[in-house]
Parts: C-alpha cells; sequence; structure tokens
C-alpha cells in the first residue's frame, strides 16, 4: 500500500526525547487530568498538549492542569526544546508543530472553524519521531485527529484513542477508531500505563540486527512463515527492521514481551495473523499529496505524452499500491484537465491500473465514496467537476471512475502490466530491503514502453539502474525510461503459483425413508389414510410440491406449458389468490392459517372449501415444509328468498357474497404487497449483482493483462535462455580449445577426487574414455610411477599447497606431475587440477650433459 511518510521510516527520530502527542476537544479538560494525574514520575517522556482553545480568551489549562500532576507544566513557546517529564500546552490561537525535538509556533492558517491543529501537531511529530511518536486522541467532536493518527501510524508509532463510552463527546476517538488507525482503546486513565509499559519493553528488548540468528530472529521468520501459509503473501523481502516494528506494535497491543510469545500467540490464535497482515499494510494517502509533484506531472509529463500519443490510440498508466483509490483518482483528474487544454483533433484516452495488496483498501476505492474532509485536498472547482455529493461525503463521478480499473495485487509476486507510458510507485519502496529494490527497478523500466514516465516517492530513488532512466525533476522524483532496451538478464519476473480451485461441495443425497415391516398394522393404517384421510399436498417454501396425498384433482391442476408442479401455478383460479396469502402468512409466523368457506367456481355449490396451511415443525425429516390440507364442507340449505324483500331488509346471502369479495381483495392486496416486496428486494439484489460484475470484469481485464504480461515474460524468459545456452557452449568450446592448444595433459578432479574433464594429451599417460567421468582417481589405469598419486592429490585438497614432482612412465617418458587446487571464480575449493609437463628431452639433456 501506498504510506503516507516521504521519508524512511527506519530513520532514527531527530529528537532523543520522546514525546507523546495529546489531543482532546470538547470535554477533555477532566479526561486531560485524568491521564495526567496516571503519569508515573520519571517516565522519561515528554507530553504535548493540544486542545481546541477559544483564540480570543486567555487560556487557563496550564494552571488547571498542574493541579492534576506533580510534573511541570508550561505553556509552549517558539523553538523550546523539549525535555523529559515535562508538559507543554498549546497557547491559544496557534499551531504547534515539533521539528528537531524543538517546538515551533504559528499563526493559524486556515479560519477559525476549519483548523485541524491536533492533525498538524501529530503529523509533525510523525516527521520528526518516526517510529518513536505516539499519539492519544480524547474526549472531542468533529474528526480532528484522525489523520494525524494515521501519520504516526503509518511510521511505526503508538496510536492510542479513549474508549467512546467513556468520553464526554465520542466523535474524535469514534472518527480515529473507524479508521482503523488506533492499537490501543481505553479509558483516559488507564493508557498512561499502556504507554509507559511499551516504550520501556522497546527499551528493555531492543530490536535485533537484521540477520539476527538468535531466538527472536527464528520466531521472526517462523511468523512470517505463518502469515505467509495464512495470507499467501511473502513478506521477507520486508525491511526485516519494518517488520519488527509492526511486530512490537501487536505485542504491546496483547502485552507480550518477546516474539517466541507472540508466536505461541498467534499459532493458538490464527485470526491474529488476520490483523498482523493489516498492520503490515498500513496505508495512509490523499488526493493530490506533494501539489508541486502533481503540477509538475500536469505541465510537463501529460503534455509530452499527448504530443506523442497517435489517434485512436490509448495511453496507459499503473498506479503501484494505490491504497483506497485517491492517487489514482487524482491522475485520472489530471489527465482530464490536460486532455481539456489540448489542441489535439481527437482527444485520446487513458487507462489506468490501480493494483493493491489489501484488499479492502480495493474495496474502498471501487466505491469511489470519500468523506467530507477531502474537499480541503481537492479544492472547489475539482470537487464540483469530477465529484457528486452524497451519503455527507462526495462520491467520484462516472466519468472518472470508469477511467481506472482496480485489482488485488502483489507487485513482488505477480506479473506487472506492461507496455505502459505511466508508472506510479510512491512510498512503497522505502518499505522493502535493497535486493528487492534492485529487482523491481528493471521490471519497472521493462514495463514501461521507450520514453514512459516513472514516478516514485520523495525519499526514492531509482538506486542502481540510473543507466535505465533518465532525471526530469529530481526534487520531484520523475524519471523519463530510457530509450534504449533494458538487459533482460537484469529484469526478475515474479510469478505467482495458482492457486487451487475451491471444489464444489458435494451433494449429499437424501437418505430413503426407512420401510415399515410388513405386518397387519401397517397395511391397516395405510387403508384408512387412503380412505379417510383429506387430500393434502406438502410444499417446500417457494410453493413446489413435494408429495401428494389423496385426490387433489378438484383443487389442483397442471398449468399448460413446460410441466411446472407448483402450488401458485396450479392451483384453482378460485383458490389461488386466498392459498397464496395463507401460505406466505403461515410462514412468516412460523404457524398454522385457516381459511374457510372458499368457492371453487362462482356456480351455486352444494359444499364449500376449507384449506388449512401449516409450517411443518415435527418430524425433523419434514422441518420448514408446509402441509396444505383440502377439506370440503357441505353448504347449509339454501333459504327461500322473498319474491319482494321490503325495504330495510338486507339479503344474508348477499352479505356472505359481499364478505367474501371482500376476503378476496385483502387476499389480492397482500400478495400485491408481498410481490412489491419481493420485487423491491430483487431489484437490490441486481443492483448488488451488477457491482460484482462490474468488479468480476475488472478482474476478468486485469487478469487479462496478467496472463499477456505472462506470455511477454515467458517469450523473454526463453529467448534469454536461449542467448545462454549459445554463450556457454561457445564457452565450452573456447575452453576445450584452449585446454587442447597448451599441449598439456590436464585432468580436472572433484572434491571427492572423481573425473570431472580431462584433455586429450592425458588418454595417452591415464587410460581414460568418455565413459569414465565420474570414477574415483584410484580406479583408472595409467602408465605413471606414481603409487602416491591419490594420496598427494587428498594432501592438496586438505593443505591446499601446490604439490609438485618428476615422475617417470613404464615406457621411459619423465613427466612434471603438478597438483594444485581447483578454485571457483567466488574462491570457494571444489576440488584439485593434475597437469603432466612432458619433460622427457630435458631429462635425456641433462642424462647426456652428466655421462659427457
Amino acid at each position: 500500500m501506498s504510506p503516507l511518510p516521504s521519508h524512511d521510516i527506519g530513520a532514527p527520530p531527530s529528537s532523543a526525547v520522546r514525546a507523546v502527542g495529546l489531543g482532546a476537544s470538547a470535554g477533555g479538560l477532566a479526561v486531560l487530568e485524568q491521564f495526567l494525574a496516571q503519569v508515573p514520575p520519571l517516565s522519561g517522556l515528554a507530553y504535548v498538549v493540544v486542545q481546541h482553545l477559544d483564540p480570543t480568551h486567555k487560556a487557563m489549562l496550564v494552571q488547571l492542569l498542574q493541579r492534576a500532576t506533580t510534573m511541570q507544566v508550561v505553556e509552549a513557546a517558539d523553538t523550546m526544546r523539549l525535555e523529559p517529564d515535562v508538559v507543554y500546552v498549546i497557547p491559544p490561537n496557534k499551531e504547534l508543530t515539533l521539528v528537531g525535538g524543538v517546538l515551533h509556533l504559528a499563526e493559524p492558517a486556515q479560519p477559525r472553524g476549519m483548523r485541524l491543529p491536533i492533525d498538524l501537531l501529530f503529523s509533525s511529530l510523525a516527521r520528526d519521531q518516526g517510529e518513536q511518536s505516539i499519539g492519544v486522541v480524547l474526549s472531542g467532536m468533529g474528526s480532528d485527529g484522525t489523520l494525524g493518527l494515521q501519520a504516526i501510524k503509518s511510521q511505526g508509532g503508538l496510536t492510542l484513542a479513549q474508549l467512546p463510552e467513556s468520553a464526554q463527546f465520542d466523535s474524535m476517538p469514534k472518527s480515529a477508531i473507524a479508521a482503523g488507525c488506533v492499537d490501543i482503546i481505553g479509558l483516559a486513565s488507564e493508557l498512561p500505563d499502556r504507554i509507559v509499559h511499551i516504550t520501556e519493553e522497546k527499551q528493555g528488548v531492543s530490536l535485533l540486527p537484521e540477520g539476527g540468528a538468535d531466538s527472536n530472529g527464528n520466531a521472526l521468520a517462523s511468523i512470517l512463515g505463518l502469515l505467509k501459509d495464512r495470507s499467501k503473501h511473502d513478506l521477507s523481502d520486508y525491511k526485516p527492521s519494518t517488520l519488527r516494528r509492526r511486530i512490537q506494535r501487536r505485542l504491546g497491543v496483547h502485552g507480550l514481551t518477546t516474539h517466541e510469545a507472540y508466536e505461541a500467540f498467534v499459532r493458538q490464535n490464527p485470526q491474529e495473523l488476520d490483523l498482523l497482515f493489516k498492520e503490515m499494510l498500513i496505508g495512509v494517502t490523499s488526493f493530490f499529496r506533494d501539489p508541486t509533484v502533481w503540477q509538475e506531472l500536469k505541465d510537463v509529463v501529460m503534455p509530452a505524452l499527448l504530443a506523442r500519443c497517435a489517434q485512436g490510440t490509448r495511453l496507459r498508466a499503473w498506479v503501484v499500491g494505490c491504497s483506497t483509490g485517491e492517487e489514482a483518482y487524482s491522475l485520472a483528474m489530471i489527465f482530464k484537465e490536460s486532455v481539456a487544454e489540448f489542441t489535439g483533433t481527437e482527444s485520446p484516452s487513458l487507462q489506468i491500473f490501480a493494483s493493491d495488496l489489501s484488499a479492502d483498501a480495493i474495496a474502498v476505492a471501487r466505491k469511489g465514496h470519500y468523506p467530507q474532509k477531502i474537499a480541503g485536498e481537492v479544492g472547489p472547482a475539482r470537487l464540483a467537476t469530477f465529484f457528486k455529493a452524497q451519503d455527507g461525503g462526495f462520491l467520484i463521478n462516472k466519468e472518472i471512475r470508469e477511467m481506472v480499473l482496480f485489482a488485488q495485487h502483489d507487485v513482488i509476486l505477480d506479473p506487472p502490466f506492461t507496455k505502459l507510458d505511466l508508472l506510479s510507485c510512491r512510498n512503497l519502496m522505502i518499505y522493502f530491503n535493497a535486493p528487492l529494490q534492485s529487482r523491481l527497478m528493471p521490471l519497472f523500466s521493462y514495463s514501461l514502453r521507450p520514453g514512459g514516465v516513472l514516478l516514485l516517492g520523495g525519499s526514492e530513488t531509482t538506486g542502481n539502474s540510473q543507466t535505465l532512466f533518465t532525471p526530469l525533476s529530481l526534487k520531484s522524483r520523475l524519471y523519463w525510461r530510457n530509450e534504449n532496451a533494458v538487459n533482460m538478464g537484469s529484469v526478475y519476473f515474479p510469478i505467482s503459483p495458482r492457486r487451487p480451485v475451491s471444489r464444489l461441495p458435494q451433494e449429499f443425497k437424501v437418505s430413503p425413508s426407512a420401510v415399515l415391516p410388513a405386518n397387519l398394522q401397517t397395511h391397516a393404517e395405510q387403508a384408512l389414510l387412503r380412505e379417510f384421510s383429506p387430500a393434502a399436498v406438502l410444499v417446500n417454501d417457494q410453493g413446489d410440491v413435494v408429495y401428494i396425498n389423496g385426490r387433489v384433482g378438484k383443487y389442483l391442476e397442471p398449468a399448460s406449458g413446460k410441466a411446472n408442479w407448483n402450488i401458485h401455478v396450479m392451483a384453482r383460479p378460485s383458490i389461488r389468490t386466498q392459498i397464496a396469502a395463507a401460505l406466505r402468512q403461515a410462514l412468516q409466523d412460523k404457524g398454522r392459517v385457516e381459511v374457510r368457506d372458499l368457492r371453487l367456481s362462482e356456480e351455486p355449490a352444494q359444499t364449500s372449501l376449507d384449506v388449512i396451511v401449516k409450517v411443518m415443525q415435527e418430524p425433523h425429516s419434514l422441518a420448514g415444509l408446509v402441509m396444505i390440507v383440502f377439506h370440503e364442507v357441505a353448504a347449509p340449505p339454501p333459504t327461500k328468498r322473498r319474491r319482494r324483500a321490503s325495504d330495510g331488509v338486507v339479503d344474508p346471502q348477499m352479505v356472505e357474497e359481499l364478505q367474501r369479495r371482500k376476503e378476496e381483495i385483502n387476499a389480492l392486496r397482500q400478495e400485491m404487497g408481498a410481490s412489491a416486496e419481493e420485487l423491491q428486494a430483487a431489484n437490490e439484489e441486481l443492483q448488488s449483482t451488477n457491482e460484482e460484475l462490474q468488479s468480476a470484469n475488472e478482474e476478468l481485464t486485469t487478469s487479462k493483462e496478467e496472463s499477456q504480461s505472462m506470455n511477454e515474460e515467458l517469450q523473454t524468459l526463453n529467448q534469454e535462455l536461449r542467448t545462454k545456452l549459445d554463450d556457454l557452449a561457445l564457452a565450452q568450446s573456447d575452453m576445450q580449445n584452449l585446454l587442447n592448444s597448451t599441449d598439456i595433459a590436464t585432468l580436472f578432479l572433484d572434491s571427492e577426487l572423481n573425473v570431472r574433464r580431462y584433455t586429450e594429451q592425458i588418454t595417452r599417460i591415464i587410460h581414460l574414455r568418455e565413459g569414465d567421468i565420474g570414477r574415483p582417481l584410484t580406479d583408472l589405469a595409467s602408465t605413471l610411477n606414481y603409487p602416491t598419486l591419490n594420496d598427494d592429490a587428498r594432501q592438496t585438497l586438505k593443505t591446499l599447497t601446490l604439490t609438485e614432482k618428476e615422475i617417470t612412465t613404464t615406457d621411459g617418458f619423465w613427466f612434471l606431475v603438478r597438483i594444485k587446487p581447483y578454485r571457483t571464480l567466488t574462491n570457494v575449493i571444489q576440488g584439485v587440477v593434475i597437469t603432466l609437463i612432458d619433460i622427457t628431452a630435458a631429462k635425456k639433456l641433462e642424462s647426456r650433459l652428466r655421462n659427457g
């Protein structure tokens, strides 16, 4: 993810005294007193208090806080250096920052009501003290302090917040907690003990040196292994100091003291690994961060890219570590503004690929909805052009949203996007170790087209890859990709292993009902059921018929068309509505519903129909199903109608008919209401499905890009391997020709004194052939009168000293035998080299001279 800081988080803090930033607003006086009252004497920490104060009145905060603590409480002054065990209070109508361990006061840059003095102090703490920074948010209204805590957390510092339920005004602590940037939540009186406990642990149990082999180092490796198994991401290439700081923060949260204890804790609580993984991916970003960089991108880079873009083509960009999407959307907005100023005949387009390791961050980025506080980052003009107000915040408009494809992507393991015109990787590599940084630069060069632009963070450089990039602006960390192709031998292509596709769960067959024993009782019960039990059907919650008892043809009939065994379709039209309403009510109430005096037709009938709808609870095998029972009831004998009804006399049959019609109307209304609710739910599901399909489309597009990149990568690797094989064959030929041209018999032995290689000249002395490669020296027959050859070779391998002797052969020749250690290019001994130089002529001359 893309963190906030613009400098290496591993740098030591510039201040020797650790400062605790305390931020409070409404209701803050009481909790500040509770906090300071519990600070132990001689804690060695300095406490800087920022509270929202009335700028027009003299503050009494110093005197009030002095009553709660034995530490000295002073009002902060400009250029005042921090001292341990002193409380510094911000004066009214001032902004307070810390630089180099020195407090600085300034006039507020924002009008009253828009000032965020707590964020300002915390951000300066993060820059000044790095991982040593500590921030505490207490009672207050608004969200001041949240961004500052995010900055501290991104630096590896410690962040705390008051328990919202204990705050008089809980908006500030709630905002910080909701942002996910708080390590410890507790009562104001409990927080000092937690802070002192953690700081003492860090002093007593210092971070281990990189590459340490002690037990904590082993525990760290084990924790990373567990994290890899859990998250499928390998973090071993992160800086060890960064990893230890992140784990140290989790140690403080759980009150643990060693990595071994934390390892045991995560083994017992695997869900802690999820929290640790999120801890590793702390990302703080904002719209148009470092405005000068974005201005130079708009004024210099975009016009150059647009000028060289052919008509009808599309520019491509990749934002690595996009976090929650602000940087990707900022790039899209800058592009739109640049295109508006471009005078080309056809406006080009830009496709932005934005990737991050955090699935949660990607989910937020895809929504494109941001809180109101972004108004200060974006500006009113861009806010009106590219956003619309929604749900108390701002939603990125459709035109900008469609320019960006978000994908979860691991730059260390997954293949890169290629053929890019712009690649932005800001403040990500500061978390990686040097070897990984060296691997990524050639990869970025390969991903960019010649003349493409690389944008890095403020403290990042191209390192040892200066030949691949030409600086456009060192201050803004903008680089042009050189025209010359990157040396493929220096490019490391990550390939993530395919994750196994989860198999669909097996379907479990319903076991057949147990067959009852064929006895008299069983036959009698079945006969009684057939003769006297009412007609009934058993349906599921959707109305599908699963069982029929008796003759139900009078009440149900198959519908024309494709066979459909559903009660809503099969029920006779005259009773369909009432049955549907009764079924729905029974399912809602989980009980029994009776509907009486139904008519199967409009004609006068001798019987009426009662329907009982009951949700089955027992036996267990029928639980959740619904039994619908049809029972005909004899209609009462009709009364003779008077030929002339006197005025005021109501016909009972008409009243009965009206009542029946009202019941049908009510049933229809209920059915229509239920249908409307179902349609609304279906509409919401369709909208959700549409979003999921859009996300799936983005992922498929990303997969296509990854597949294309992988294909290109494999082709490049294949070509590279072919080139290396050709070079190796040529080097083999050169070496063989060199050895043969020296006309010196040479034998190469490995560390076990087995034959590794030999020249043709030695075959006249030692009987060798191709099949003897790998055979021990003692198994070879030779003409040398040298029985201690094997012992001398082993002695040379042991002492690394040259052995040289003059040896005769059985056929009358003399040879100078030299045995030397075989050294590799890395100065590793891997055997011996035996050379035999023919000195027969010299020996004969020497013999003649002696005899003459």
